[in-house]
Parts: structure tokens; sequence; C-alpha cells
């Protein structure tokens, strides 16, 4: 590792200890999210961080390898967009270990990705939960910038979501629901299309545009 990036990997590994939260990472462990270390440090202190390291591809990456909540976070925030390479991405997302890290891929890197559509449309069809979550949270930040697929995307879309509705994992569900919820909020149309779906699953329609 380049000595510099080891420095600072150690300079942001010590400065978590300020910043700990014992309640929040408490409440993690009780609801099963476990990592060798959870400092519970707050969003808002991580994106602080992030915005004084910069963007830094090579301590993205050593980041990213400590199997530390605040590590894995941070990476995703300083990941330049332009750099990770598809093979990257998809290592990162077999490695997530938990569903506030897949969210975290998602909003924080995954969605500003020029190959952004071409992942969450595969993770979708995946039979991996936390990969189903990370799909559809990146599909609905691409719909809420109004990055929508053509028919053929909408209608695979649309499918998968109204499947997954019905998934036994509540993440998944509610991924699912957000995704097609955003979907209808592009349009009037969209609205409709979806609407007539969810209607035919004998669901709770959205609301009018």
């Amino acid at each position: 590792m380049n000595p510099e990036i080891q420095e600072k990997l150690r300079e942001i590994k010590r400065s978590f200890r300020p910043l700990m939260n014992g309640v929040t990472s408490q409440s993690m462990r009780e609801k099963g999210v476990v990592y060798h270390l959870n400092w519970g440090v707050a969003y808002t202190d991580l994106r602080k961080m992030a915005d004084e390291y910069g963007k830094d591809y090579h301590l993205a990456i050593e980041l990213w390898k400590e199997n530390i909540r605040e590590c894995k976070i941070l990476a995703t925030m300083i990941m330049p967009s332009e750099e990770i390479s598809p093979e990257v991405v998809e290592i990162w997302m077999e490695q997530t270990p938990s569903q506030e890290i897949a969210e975290m891929l998602a909003f924080n890197l995954i969605q500003y990705l020029d190959f952004a559509p071409m992942l969450a449309f595969k993770w979708i069809s995946s039979t991996n939960e936390l990969c189903q979550v990370a799909g559809y949270s990146v599909l609905a930040r691409l719909f809420m910038k109004g990055e929508v697929p053509d028919d053929r995307g909408v209608n695979e879309t649309i499918d998968q979501a109204m499947s997954a509705m019905h998934d036994s994992s509540m993440p998944v569900r509610h991924a699912a629901y957000t995704c097609l919820n955003r979907l209808s909020m592009v349009s009037e149309s969209y609205q409709r299309i979806v609407n007539s779906a969810i209607r035919q699953s004998g669901l709770e329609i959205f609301g009018s545009f």
C-alpha cells in the first residue's frame, strides 16, 4: 500500500472514536447488523469527512477492504464515479454486508455511473436480497432525476417490482415499492401505467399526479 494512503487510512480510523455513538451501534447489533467494528458514526459526520478527503480511488479501495461500517460508507462517498470499473463495482456488491451499505452504495456511487442502468436491471433480477435492494434503489434515484429507460426497460422494471412486492423480504418489498412510486412520479402517463399494474394485483395504487 502507498505510504500516503496507509497514513490517511490510519488517520481516518482514529477519527471515528471521538464521533462514536454507542446507542446507534448497539441498536444495529440488536437488529442483526453485525460488522467487525461499528462506531455508530452519523451519516452527516461521515459526509463531512468525505468532503475533507475528496475523491480518491486508491483510498476508497483500501477503505472498502476494512470490515468497519464507517470505512465502507466512506469508500462509497469518495470513490470517483468516472474511475471505478464495472468489475470493481460487482466485487463491492458481492462483499456488501448489510442493507445499509447496499443503500449507501446505490445512493452515494452507483446512481452516478454511466453503466448504472445495466447494473440495476441485472441486480433486480438476482435472487440475492441485497442485490435487489441496491438495484431498486438505483432505479429509484434515476427516476427521481427523470432518467427513464425505454418501454422495454419500463415494462421490465414494473414486472420485476410487482413480483418483488410479494417477496418474503421486507427490505426487498420496500425497495421495490419505492422504485415504483418514484417511477409513477415522473409523469402522469407513467403513473397510469404503474397504477394499472398495481390495481391488477389488488394492491393499493399511488395517489393522483
